[in-house]
């Protein structure tokens, strides 16, 4: 992912770990990417705004701008750096116990600033930066410090919204268009590599892949909770740069920097979470605090977990059915309860469409329903396939 914690380095100052987003180790250092788009043309375009002749004679100063350091001076205000801040854990064999400890830093994340409203300024960041942080505090690239309040976060899409007062706020990302997005496309990262040391750090390079999906376990259990769209780019995001900007040319923010995948074997595959994908989030979190997604009021869990030997004798499933979901139970007052339901029903199909997973029934709701559908379900019962139709409230 790219969230920077701070008392990883005091432990270990050969590697960091990052796994709240995706369980994937993020860990290498900082290193430029030049693109190809800005060498030799851009070289030769760029311009020289002033040339000073050393007493020797044989000594120039050039200073250089080009399309890239234009996008960064007229964005990088944009990008915050985000301190998760938590009560340190204290002494049990302490004499005393202090009841007004204070907040320390647990981490530091970037950020960004999309929107600035009369008195206040909205941030949005990776789910993973804040979480379980007492405080959070923004630091803008001019130092300043502001007290942030979380509006809501969203764990599905590793996203999370802040305010902060706007009277230092003076710079706002523009959003461009993700789904226009194609592979090869130059692009530029900004944010805070293993904390505020680095702030405002840009790395550059190419759009390598739209679309990829990546598995995610939400809850560190070892299953796939869910499969997270993201755009693939090689400019370096390294631990820290999590919630920071990924800018096209145009210097629009069409990413969120989330995650890096690090392994002995590979190198320059950085993740952002598309703007697309991000700006209906955004909007919920800001307005209602979290996202509302539909709900059939069941718990569930995969038909792989089952033994087969229970799914003979007390599911009396036949044998054909070799995936599906397992109600353990219905939620009273729910959807599933109103169409009659039961637990140790098995799920098979949603809308005429085969599911054989939880996450595929979950990708199915949160992708192609909203709050308020009705949902036609076919699920076995005692060996009998059965029909039912309910309506999709809010999940709880």
């Amino acid at each position: 992912m790219g969230y920077y914690n701070s008392s990883e380095l005091k432990r270990n100052k050969k590697g960091y770990f990052a796994s709240s987003f995706t369980g994937l180790i993020a860990g290498a250092l900082l290193v430029g990417v030049i693109l190809p788009s800005v060498t030799d043309a851009d070289l030769e375009n760029a311009e020289a705004t002033s040339t000073t002749e050393a007493v020797s004679g044989l000594q120039t100063s050039t200073v250089v701008t080009s399309d890239v350091t234009e996008i960064v001076e007229k964005t990088t205000d944009a990008v915050v750096g985000v301190s998760n801040l938590q009560v340190a854990q204290q002494n049990p064999f302490a004499s005393q116990t202090s009841k007004d400890a204070e907040s320390q830093e647990a981490g530091v994340g970037s950020g960004v600033i999309y929107k600035k409203d009369g008195d206040t300024a909205y941030i949005v960041t990776n789910n993973h930066v804040v979480e379980g942080a007492e405080d959070v505090m923004v630091t803008l690239s001019d130092g300043t410090e502001l007290d942030a309040e979380v509006l809501g976060m969203d764990v599905w899409t590793d996203l999370a919204v802040l305010k902060v007062p706007a009277d230092s706020i003076k710079t706002v990302a523009e959003f461009g268009d993700s789904s226009v997005l194609q592979a090869g496309e130059p692009v530029i990262a900004i944010g805070n590599p293993l904390g505020l040391q680095f702030s405002g750090s840009v790395t550059t390079g190419v759009i390598s892949g739209t679309e990829r999906l990546v598995p995610i376990d939400v809850n560190q259990d070892g299953t796939e909770d869910w499969q997270s769209e993201v755009l693939q780019t090689d400019a370096a995001i390294s631990p820290g740069n999590s919630g920071g900007a990924l800018l096209n040319a145009e210097g629009q923010l069409i990413g969120i920097n989330s995650m890096k995948i690090a392994q002995d074997a590979v190198e320059g595959i950085g993740l952002a979470i598309p703007i697309n994908t991000a700006i209906p989030i955004i909007s919920d979190l800001e307005t209602e605090g979290a996202v509302d997604r539909p709900s059939m009021g069941v718990s569930i869990l995969d038909l792989a977990e089952v033994p087969a030997q229970y799914r003979s004798s007390q599911l009396k499933l036949p044998a054909e059915v070799e995936g599906g979901i397992v109600v353990e139970s219905v939620v009273e007052g729910s959807g599933a309860a109103a169409t009659g339901m039961e637990a140790y029903d098995v799920i098979v199909e949603l809308d005429g469409k085969p599911v054989n997973s939880v996450l595929e029934l979950r990708q199915y709701l949160y992708n192609e329903t909203e709050v308020g559908d009705t949902l036609k379900v076919k699920a076995y019962r005692n060996g009998e396939l059965m029909s039912f139709e309910l309506k999709l409230t809010e999940s709880i």
